[in-house]
């Protein structure tokens, strides 16, 4: 529930901020009339993930066992790709993103109708369908169904409430930090979806090696017990782990954490350019 949270409050956040800038932006320049376009395509936008998520829920039931390992198995894969690509493009385009949802603003505003609409719509779609895919992989590995829609729920809530909060100027936060730390967090959850996801692989026989495990703590972490399910939910920890499933939580973290913390943690180009400037 606690992971689902975080994905919920960072991905919400990073769509609400981006509902924010426009609004702020149109509001600026005086151009509240186009509001309802905005509001058109994150609507749009909002039922297209519902209808994906749905999709993703009810399309497997009927299905052969191997067959759903297969398609749970490959989701997860994909969901921890998107999620890594995800975290990534936000740490470099959150210096330009204000700029370049602008330009995006100015030209659609002088185009057609539809123009403005889709940049809503693709500006909170995209976040809205990789939140989906991930919830609901990271929902499917510990078994439950509603706890991880409500940490989710929760999550989107706090992040919208940090937006009106935001838009308003009650509130400050340094949201390069919010976005790293919180970055940081998904790539271990990420981790255990990836690493869930060979695990499944597994289980439809499409990867071997199920019955060879790396380590079972079953008996002193029972899957049931409380440390179990945190553990689960939170990290998609598997107690009873097989090789395969352990190496690719290990090949998974350790370059994506490095790659990740030295671009987080190098200065921005701009700055560069003007020290080398001055030296």
């Amino acid at each position: 529930m606690l992971g689902n949270f975080l994905i919920g409050l960072r991905e919400g956040l990073e769509a609400v901020l981006i509902v924010v800038l426009l609004i702020a932006y149109l509001t600026k320049t005086d151009r509240r009339n186009l509001f309802p376009r905005i509001w058109a395509g994150v609507a749009f936008a909002v039922i297209v993930s519902l209808g994906f998520g749905a999709l993703l829920t009810f399309g497997p039931r009927g299905l052969t066992f191997q067959a759903q390992e297969i398609i749970g198995g490959g989701l997860s894969i994909i969901a921890a790709g998107l999620v890594t690509w995800m975290i990534f493009w936000m740490a470099g385009a959150s210096k330009t993103l204000n700029q370049d949802l602008k330009n995006q603003v100015d030209k659609a505003a002088t185009g057609s109708a539809w123009g403005l609409v889709m940049v809503g719509a693709l500006s909170v779609g995209r976040e809205g369908l990789e939140t989906t895919l991930f919830i609901w992989a990271a929902a499917r590995s510990t078994g439950e169904t509603w706890r991880p829609l409500l940490g989710a729920v929760l999550g989107l809530i706090g992040a919208i409430a940090i937006g009106l909060l935001l838009h308003r100027g009650i509130v400050k936060i340094q949201l390069s930090k919010f976005f790293t730390w919180t970055g940081a967090l998904l790539v271990v959850v990420a981790a255990g979806v990836f690493s869930y996801g060979v695990h499944d692989l597994q289980e439809a026989a499409v990867l071997p090696g199920i019955h060879a495990l790396a380590y079972d703590f079953s008996a002193a972490i029972p899957p049931s017990g409380w440390l179990g399910t945190v553990l689960q939910g939170v990290f998609n920890f598997i107690p009873a782990t097989p090789w395969l499933a352990a190496i690719a939580w290990w090949a998974y973290l350790v370059p994506v954490m490095f790659f990740y913390l030295r671009k987080t943690a190098s200065p921005p180009r701009a700055a560069k350019t003007r020290a080398a400037a001055a030296s």
